[in-house]
């Protein structure tokens, strides 16, 4: 059934919201707590996560577009479902609503004037007379409406403590909600005054929770007048007449910081973050938004050049004594430009992507680390190579040595099906080789009955099929074992993803020259670390070490890849 999604209140003073982007279209898949959209609040720019699953069916706000607490901005449902019916029962209960709100008021009226008489509840005086939290330099954080259908939240953890510094985009707090657990940002900066509601406790919408304001204030009289949450604009001006009246504010006011001044420029919060990234004074923009309010596209369009050329004038016009007295460190201004590409993503890496991220999750990797002595490899490659039709690698020389040690190992030469474990009799060897478009894994089959010159001549066959994308199929189907190679990258160690359906991958580190002791004496050496990755379904920690002492063995008795 299709749900509407009402633009939430995400502050204690907001009456609407600028969709600043939007992170979905029309037709994707949400999952709860997906990032649907940034909205611009008049406190910061805030993450709006989806409570709902579903597909959007409909976006009712663009980019850039101010739209008030509670309005619909979107709906989720089944792909393809009609939510017309629901765009329309959400503008029938909003005029009940206020249908509601009218014959409340109009009773209320009636019983005033029948009972002139009644009595004013202390409770209402309170209210009237609240302190307002702006008049002491204080925050007042509610439990915000997160969902269309919350009525109360469970602070499931706080991560910040009375006492601690608070900047507008941390988070606060974690709410649990009827729909799902989600992030409360502070959108105040200061001193963490005070907590209402502990961890594990509930609060119902609009309690307040927390009060963010200048350190050392006493938040005794928010909590004891009430801190009232603003209702209507009438409400508003009362409250800022009996700001203006009060005395204290007034002079509190007047020692506020340039910052404190700056905060009070028309700007959305997106504009201030861009125009503080970029070094611009917000005093020098003009605003294009509605009563001269700066939004992201001014900052954008900004050119400071009539500021720089000013500035050195001002700054002879300045008296010599001044500077003497009060020398400053000039700061070069620098106006960066954030800017990014973005391009498709290639068949091929979305296969990538899916095989690995099933293999990471699906098999339970356990990984085995082993460091081999390649002093004896060295050599025997050198002398090798002197006779060898093709030039020999190590790298042919580690799959060599792979696919005899599996043959003694049959048990990691293996795959998970599920209902059984198949252990192969032959040994076809994946190696893994870098394109610009990701990662194929060409098979060097039944490599354990190959030469070393074959194997080199196969492997750099493929290497360059592969270079001008005319590797087929045939040639990456049917690997039994893998290996992945980076030693040549300058890679000392490294842990591989398992390429499904085999059940191991090796990973190859580069020989590095490192001290060793050999008969009680520390010399030059040169050791390659490898690291077996394995699926623990199939392969135990024993039996992925045995494969790699005989693999070990293998290298650092190379003669024996000739028998």
């Amino acid at each position: 059934m299709a749900e509407v999604v009402r633009m939430p209140k995400m502050s204690d003073t907001m009456t609407e919201g600028v969709i600043a982007k939007w992170h979905k279209k029309v037709g994707d898949k949400v999952s709860s707590g997906d990032l649907v959209a940034e909205i611009e609040t008049d406190k910061a720019t805030m993450d709006f996560e989806s409570y709902q699953e579903g597909t959007i069916l409909y976006i009712g706000a663009e980019e850039g577009s101010t739209v008030p607490v509670d309005s619909v901005i979107a709906v989720l449902g089944e792909e393809g479902e009609d939510y017309k019916a629901a765009l329309d029962g959400a503008g029938s209960a909003k005029e009940e609503s206020g249908k509601t709100d009218k014959v409340e008021d109009a009773n209320s009226t009636a019983e005033t004037t029948e009972k002139p008489e009644t009595k004013v509840p202390d409770a209402q005086v309170e209210a009237k007379g609240a302190v307002d939290p702006e008049s002491i330099g204080a925050t007042v954080i509610r439990m915000p409406l997160l969902s269309d259908t919350m009525t109360e939240g469970v602070i499931a953890e706080w991560h910040k403590k009375v006492g601690d510094q608070v900047k507008s985009d941390d988070t606060l707090a974690d709410v649990e909600t009827d729909k799902a657990t989600m992030e409360v940002t502070a959108y105040a900066e200061g001193t963490l005054l005070y907590i209402g509601v502990e961890k594990g406790q509930a609060a119902k919408v609009n309690d307040i929770i927390a009060i963010v304001g200048k350190e050392g204030t006493d938040v005794q009289p928010l909590l004891q007048g009430g801190a009232p949450a603003p209702t209507t604009s009438e409400d508003k001006k009362e409250g800022d007449a009996q700001a203006t009246t009060a005395q204290p504010a007034a002079e509190a006011a007047a020692t506020q910081s340039t910052a404190d001044s700056d905060a009070r420029i028309k700007a959305s919060p997106l504009a201030k973050k861009i125009a503080k990234d970029k070094g611009i004074d917000l005093s020098q923009v003009k605003g294009s938004a509605e009563g001269g309010r700066i939004v992201k596209k001014d900052v954008e369009s900004f050119t400071p050049a009539a500021k720089a050329a000013t500035a050195p004038a001002a700054e002879s016009a300045a008296p010599k004594e001044t500077k003497q007295e009060a020398p400053a460190v000039s700061i070069p201004q620098y106006i960066g430009e954030e800017k990014f590409t973005e391009k498709p993503v290639t068949q091929m890496r979305k296969t990538i992507a899916r095989r690995l991220s099933e293999s990471l999750f699906t098999a339970p990797h356990i990984y085995v680390t082993m460091s081999i002595d390649m002093d004896s490899a060295i050599a025997a490659r050198t002398k090798m190579n002197e006779y060898a039709p093709v030039k020999i690698s190590f790298n042919d020389m580690v799959i060599k040595a792979v696919a005899v040690a599996l043959k003694q190992h049959p048990g990691v030469n293996s795959s998970w099906r599920d209902d059984k474990i198949r252990v192969n009799e032959h040994v076809n060897i994946g190696v893994a080789v870098a394109v610009d478009e990701g990662l194929l894994v060409p098979v060097v089959r039944f490599a354990d009955g190959k030469s070393l010159s074959h194997i080199s001549a196969e492997v750099k066959d493929f290497a360059q099929k592969a270079k001008n994308k005319k590797l087929q199929p045939a040639d990456w189907e049917g690997s039994t074992f893998t290996v992945s190679n980076l030693g040549m990258f300058g890679v000392d160690e490294f842990t591989a993803i398992i390429n499904p359906p085999d059940s191991c991958i090796l990973a190859i580190g580069g020989i590095q020259q490192v001290p060793v002791v050999k008969n009680g004496a520390v010399v030059p050496g040169n050791v390659m670390k490898v690291t077996l990755s394995a699926d623990h379904r199939v392969v135990d920690g024993a039996q992925g070490a045995a494969f790699l002492q005989t693999f070990k063995k293998l290298l650092e008795e190379p003669v024996r890849l000739l028998v």
